[in-house]
C-alpha cells in the first residue's frame, strides 16, 4: 500500500512539473500597453511608449521565460512570435526615441541587430521572421501582423495576439492591410500595392499568387495583373 501511495504522489509531482515547463505565457501587460499607446488605425504614440519601457521590458522578460514547447498548439506557437516580434521592435525604438524611422538605428540594418531573448537563445528580428515565423507556420497573413514600425508597414494591432482569437485577428488585419488606401491602391486600371508583396512573393504564389490572395481580403475584388509596387514609406508610424 505503501509503494502505491508513493507511486501515485510520484505521478502527481511528475504531471504538475510537466504542467509548469509547459505554461503558456499571459500577453496581458502587452494587451494593455498596446491599448493605452497603439490607436485603433495602429498609429503608435512611442512617448507613451517610452514611458512604459520598464512594463515592455517586463513583458519581454515573461517571453524570454517562457519560450514555446513542442506541446504548445500551433496557434499559440504563432501568437508567441507575432508579439515577440512586435514588442522588440517598439522596445528598439522607444528605446532610442525621437527618432524619425527604424532605418536610423544599426547602420539601417536593425533588423539585423541580435536581441531579442527566448528561452537560453538570442534572435535577430530577421532571425525571428525569416528562420522562424515564415517557414514554420507558412501562412502569409503573417504579414499583415508583423509590424515594422513604419508607416508603409501594415498597422499595429492595438491588443495581444492569443492563440484563441488568432485565426480571426489574423484575417481581420489582414482585410484591413489589404483595403487601407494608403498601403494599397485597388480602385485604379493599375493597382499599386505594397512593397511586401515584391519582398515576399514565394510565400503568396503558394496560396495562389499576389492578385488571388488580394481579390480574397478586398471589399473591392478589383486586382487586375497589372500591378505595380509602391515606395516604402519608412517613415516612423506614429
Amino acid at each position: 500500500m505503501r509503494n502505491q501511495y508513493l507511486i501515485m504522489i510520484t505521478v502527481l509531482l511528475f504531471s504538475l512539473n510537466s504542467i509548469a515547463q509547459n505554461k503558456l505565457p499571459t500577453h496581458s501587460d502587452w494587451n494593455s500597453i498596446t491599448k493605452k499607446n497603439v490607436s485603433v488605425s495602429g498609429k503608435v504614440n512611442y512617448k507613451g511608449m517610452k514611458a512604459s519601457l520598464s512594463k515592455i521590458e517586463g513583458y519581454l522578460k515573461i517571453l524570454k521565460e517562457n519560450a514555446p514547447k513542442k506541446e504548445w498548439p500551433k496557434n499559440e506557437k504563432l501568437a508567441y512570435w507575432i508579439n515577440l516580434y512586435n514588442a522588440s521592435t517598439v522596445y528598439l525604438i522607444a528605446s532610442n526615441y525621437p527618432i524619425s524611422s527604424i532605418t536610423k538605428l544599426e547602420g539601417g540594418k536593425p533588423w539585423d541587430k541580435n536581441f531579442v531573448e527566448s528561452g537560453d537563445k538570442i534572435y535577430s528580428l530577421n532571425q525571428i521572421e525569416n528562420e522562424i515565423i515564415r517557414p514554420r507556420f507558412k501562412d502569409p497573413r503573417i504579414h499583415a501582423a508583423l509590424n515594422c514600425a513604419a508607416v508603409s508597414c501594415p498597422s499595429l494591432l492595438n491588443e495581444a495576439y492569443v492563440g484563441n482569437k488568432l485565426e480571426d485577428q489574423l484575417t481581420q488585419q489582414t482585410k484591413v492591410w489589404i483595403n487601407d488606401p494608403s498601403k494599397n491602391l485597388l480602385n485604379q486600371n493599375v493597382v499599386k500595392i505594397s512593397k511586401i508583396f515584391d519582398w515576399y512573393a514565394a510565400d503568396f504564389k503558394a496560396v495562389g499568387g499576389v492578385v488571388a490572395f488580394i481579390n480574397k481580403y478586398s471589399t473591392k475584388n478589383s486586382a487586375s495583373k497589372k500591378i505595380r509596387f509602391l515606395e516604402y514609406n519608412w517613415a516612423l508610424n506614429e
